[in-house]
């Protein structure tokens, strides 16, 4: 099978696209993704999108990570495929999609920042030193001092293994503090089981737990090591967020075709 694919990128987050409103890569296989993904033998991406139809939205996500399998919510995603959509002819000033948590909107904003609504978090798993919660995807997050001292996949790989975690899998996250406002993040990915330069969902979710404002509007920013990105959220209590809004840049990189 011939595949016509589309390559984009999130803060270095980044992911293949296939327009499927047609239907004709319904038939990939887990090993197929896999392979396509793969930076060595394939495309090389850290997850892979289908532009599905959807008569209730402007069209539906369909994510895959890069082993293959059908995952949880990505915010970095989700955003590329709204830069996607425009680039397609899809000119909304408010795109409405579907995902597998729920419906979604989004917006390009002035500065050709790409706004994604997330979902509404409401409950968040305190404990000693750190905090479990679901933005779309599960998380945990754990604020550090010293960014630098830390072995990220070292570290990340050995909680995300845990033995509460290791069935279903959870995206573990770092958080240094740079000021009132600023944090800097860095996220081991389940699927990956490695580092990714962003994550969009795990962004958010260290942008939660890291509200300047006991109360009400907060917006954080953020980096990662593939770029800045900022959260824009009300904090309605310790463990409720609504109107959560994930901004950043979201770039076409380039188009190909593939033989599977």
């Amino acid at each position: 099978m011939i595949i016509r694919f589309y390559k984009y990128q999130g803060t270095g987050n980044d992911f293949i696209i296939l327009d499927n409103r047609s239907g004709m890569y319904n038939s990939l296989s887990t090993k197929q993704i896999a392979h396509l993904c793969n930076r060595k033998f394939g495309i090389g991406a850290d997850g892979l999108m289908m532009m599905n139809t959807n008569e209730e939205a402007d069209f539906e996500m369909r994510y895959f990570n890069a082993d293959g399998n059908q995952s949880s919510m990505c915010g970095n995603g989700g955003r590329c495929m709204i830069q996607f959509a425009y680039d397609q002819g899809i000119h909304k000033m408010t795109y409405h999609f579907i995902a597998i948590d729920g419906k979604h909107e989004a917006e390009i904003d002035i500065h050709n920042a790409v706004r994604l609504k997330m979902i509404d978090v409401k409950f968040v798993e305190i404990s000693d030193g750190h905090a479990v919660l679901n933005t779309g995807s599960p998380h945990f997050v754990k604020h550090v001092s010293d960014m630098e001292s830390i072995n990220v996949v070292e570290l990340g790989r050995s909680i995300r293994n845990e033995k509460e975690f290791i069935e279903e899998g959870i995206n573990v996250n770092f958080v240094e503090s740079i000021n009132e406002d600023s944090i800097y993040v860095r996220t081991y990915e389940r699927g990956v089981e490695d580092e990714t330069l962003s994550c969009g969902t795990g962004v958010t979710a260290c942008a939660l737990m890291s509200a300047h404002n006991e109360r009400g509007f907060n917006r954080v920013e953020v980096k990662t090591l593939g770029g800045k990105l900022s959260v824009e959220f009300n904090k309605i209590s310790e463990n409720q967020f609504e109107d959560i809004w994930l901004c950043g840049p979201a770039t076409f990189v380039f188009k190909g075709e593939i033989d599977v």
